[in-house]
């Protein structure tokens, strides 16, 4: 009972932090802003391989909320990009990456480790973003909307003699499958981004903490999405989109809640290996 107490007001004291009343929020915003030119890649390697938009389209349309789609298909069809395709990229991902440098800079806060150089937190950045965008988008794309995207495929007359046996493996598989994907990814990007080698052990706990909080957040926001998508009392078309950037927050607070948990176990280790040692000495 006293550990959990322990535990309890422990957790309390990494909430009430500054880096978690503001990292989140800005996270979010640059998460979010990052699938932007990735989402404009997608229907512009679709294109160059001749694969037909509508298809991308119809199943964007049918599986997703209308007022996200809306927000989604000029970036798909192109209509959002008016200068050059690769600049445009490049600038809004390396504008994103803004969000990935702040988490670096927040971590060694928390580490309470001295920043390394710009630049290569920058390219470090860059790389976290990169591993972010492809997880954010796999958790969208498999556990949110995952069960709508697959049915409207096997809806397909293509497919018409095996749907019935592939849409609950994929129900069944895709949440164990999910857990050791983000896990993995995870750690990766909760060892990388201090800028100083944190021992592996010290990040599995928040990683952990993390992975299931990101699971059961996913499978709230997907039932809603199953459920609820179209439910508009308060703000009529608009809370979709409401809910959409909630869940994405909620995200982001949890990743930087899984760094504040590992930060604080490292210190606390730290601080009685170093008091054993004293009194050893004496």
């Amino acid at each position: 009972m006293e550990r959990i107490k322990k535990n309890l007001k422990g957790l309390l004291s990494l909430i009430s932090l500054n880096e978690m009343r503001i990292l989140p929020a800005h996270l979010a915003f640059f998460m979010v802003l990052s699938v932007v030119p990735i989402i404009t890649l997608i229907g512009f390697v679709a294109s160059f391989f001749s694969i037909s938009l509508d298809s991308i389209i119809t199943a964007l349309q049918n599986n997703i909320p209308k007022e996200i789609t809306d927000l989604l298909l000029p970036f798909i069809s192109g209509k959002g990009v008016d200068i050059g395709l690769g600049l445009s990229m490049f600038i809004v991902f390396l504008v994103a990456s803004n969000g990935a440098h702040s988490l670096i800079v927040a971590s060694n806060t928390l580490y309470k480790i001295k920043n390394s150089d710009y630049l290569k937190r920058r390219i470090k950045a860059l790389f976290m973003t990169i591993l972010l965008v492809f997880l954010f988008i796999f958790v969208v794309v498999v556990l949110a909307f995952g069960n709508n995207i697959l049915s409207f495929i096997l809806d397909l007359k293509i497919f018409e003699g095996i749907s019935s046996s592939i849409y609950p493996i994929f129900v069944f598989v895709k949440w164990p499958v999910a857990y050791f994907l983000i896990l993995f990814v995870l750690k990766i990007i909760f060892t990388v981004a201090p800028d100083h080698k944190i021992p592996s052990k010290y990040v599995n706990r928040g990683v952990q903490f993390t992975t299931l909080g990101w699971m059961i957040v996913t499978a709230i926001y997907s039932y809603y999405v199953s459920n609820f998508a179209n439910y508009d009392i308060f703000y009529g078309g608009l809370s979709n989109v409401i809910v959409l950037m909630m869940w994405v927050y909620i995200l982001a607070y949890i990743l930087v809640l899984g760094i504040a948990i590992n930060a604080n176990i490292y210190h606390l280790e730290k601080n009685t290996s170093h008091n054993t040692s004293d009194f050893e000495t004496k």
